[in-house]
């Protein structure tokens, strides 16, 4: 019988394990944005985001069958994307850089521009962390994971994830000039 659109994350990871194409393509449209998401934030380029979430989609559709329900589904898919994202962004370190260099931005004014300008200082800084640290950050603040579960994607014990998101945490505000304003956070 097939899964309707309205059914939940692990029935349809179910039925897509057994072969329910159509699960399988309303599992993937759900989370398609929170994977490119995750994939953007840790690879910082818009382009390789685009491939890692192409390769994480194609990644969870070859071993939806694998996905066996101990965590929750989108623990799971968030262990794929990161996995995608940091392989993106390992080949592009192999690849030759540009030498174009952008000319600086003039210093925004109030309103949606100044909005902008500071999400882009903050996607700067962001894909100035060294990789642990970035994916660590991604996962507790864009997706909001608790450190169990990062330390389940990640593969890493849950002191690991603490210490990775603190200091990635600290080097961003660092970066974006507020050295010691990571500490009024709550870490839990």
């Amino acid at each position: 019988m097939p899964v309707d659109a309205t059914a939940g994350d692990s029935a349809l990871a179910a039925a897509a394990g057994g072969g329910d194409r159509r699960a399988l393509e309303l599992l993937l449209e759900r989370h398609l944005d929170r994977v490119h998401a995750v994939c953007q934030r840790i690879t910082g380029d818009p382009d390789d985001a685009a491939d890692a979430t192409q390769e994480a989609l194609i990644a969870v559709a070859r071993s939806i069958g694998r996905f066996d329900g101990r965590a929750a589904f989108t623990t799971w898919l968030y262990r794929v994307a990161t996995n995608a994202a940091l392989d993106e962004t390992r080949r592009r370190s192999r690849r030759p850089l540009p030498h174009d260099v952008l000319p600086d931005r003039p210093a925004p004014g109030p309103g949606p521009e100044a909005t902008v300008a500071a999400r882009l200082d903050v996607e700067t800084a962001l894909a100035q962390l060294p990789l642990e640290f970035r994916a660590a950050v991604v996962l507790r603040d864009l997706c909001d994971l608790d450190y169990a579960q990062i330390a389940d994607v990640l593969g890493i014990p849950p002191g690991t994830v603490r210490s990775r998101i603190a200091r990635g945490r600290g080097a961003l505000a660092e970066a974006l000039g507020n050295p010691g304003a990571d500490s009024d956070r709550p870490s839990g």
